[in-house]
């Protein structure tokens, strides 16, 4: 049985999606770019230097990605406070307390800067369940890089092989594959054009994967 559970952010524990997506937008059209769905969709599970680092090379801007990065955390940050368009995954906090409850370890791994990490667990009162929490932000690679899953996993105090990742993006389920970890890829109503196909398992409601439902899980996925 595993012993502990590396959880991406968005799109898993917070729907904060539609904010990031109004935040980018508000940036695009402040440096008068035109991003297509498509283009903005690949970018999921990605830091925020990093999309601009490729938005500046792809539109040959002539200024510097932390300028991009600070615009659009800018109108991120002005929506967080403002929007009423942010909440946690249905049943996504059964979850982590029923994780929580059976002593497994739960680690915080996602590509959102650690000052939007901390802003979403202070909200929803997290930072009882985690033991840690790493911002892919801070580290040399991004998804699908797997240096985030491989910190992740030893932040937690376990071998890879006793961890496993809930990750909602293609670049996410990628890094977690990487690392050598198993996948568990969440499709909901929020994760738009990702590619599951190299996640272990795949599940739409977080009830499929609650403790007691897990050995179960992994026996029909042979693990």
């Amino acid at each position: 049985m595993f012993k502990a559970a590396l959880f991406d952010m968005d799109g898993v524990i917070v729907d904060s999606e539609p904010l990031h997506h109004k935040a980018y937008f508000q940036m695009f059209d402040d440096v008068n770019i035109k991003v297509s769905e498509e283009l903005y969709a690949s970018f999921t599970g990605q830091s925020t230097l990093e999309i601009c680092k490729k938005l500046i090379t792809h539109f040959n801007l002539p200024l510097g990605p932390q300028t991009l990065v600070d615009i659009k955390r800018s109108h991120f940050k002005y929506l967080f406070d403002h929007d009423t368009d942010l909440h946690l995954l249905d049943g996504v906090l059964d979850l982590i307390k029923d994780y929580h409850h059976h002593n497994v370890t739960l680690v915080l791994a996602s590509s959102a800067s650690m000052e939007n990490i901390n802003r979403v667990f202070e909200r929803f009162d997290l930072d009882q369940y985690f033991l840690a929490k790493i911002s892919g932000a801070d580290l040399k690679a991004s998804k699908p890089h797997p240096e985030i899953f491989e910190k992740a996993a030893e932040l937690s105090g376990h071998d890879p092989k006793d961890c496993f990742v809930i990750e909602d993006s293609t670049n996410g389920i990628a890094a977690a594959k990487g690392a050598g970890i198993y996948c568990i890829g969440f499709d909901s109503l929020h994760s738009e054009d990702q590619d599951y196909s190299k996640a272990d398992l795949v599940v739409s409601d977080f009830k499929a994967i609650a403790f007691d439902q897990l050995e179960k899980q992994l026996t029909t996925s042979n693990v």
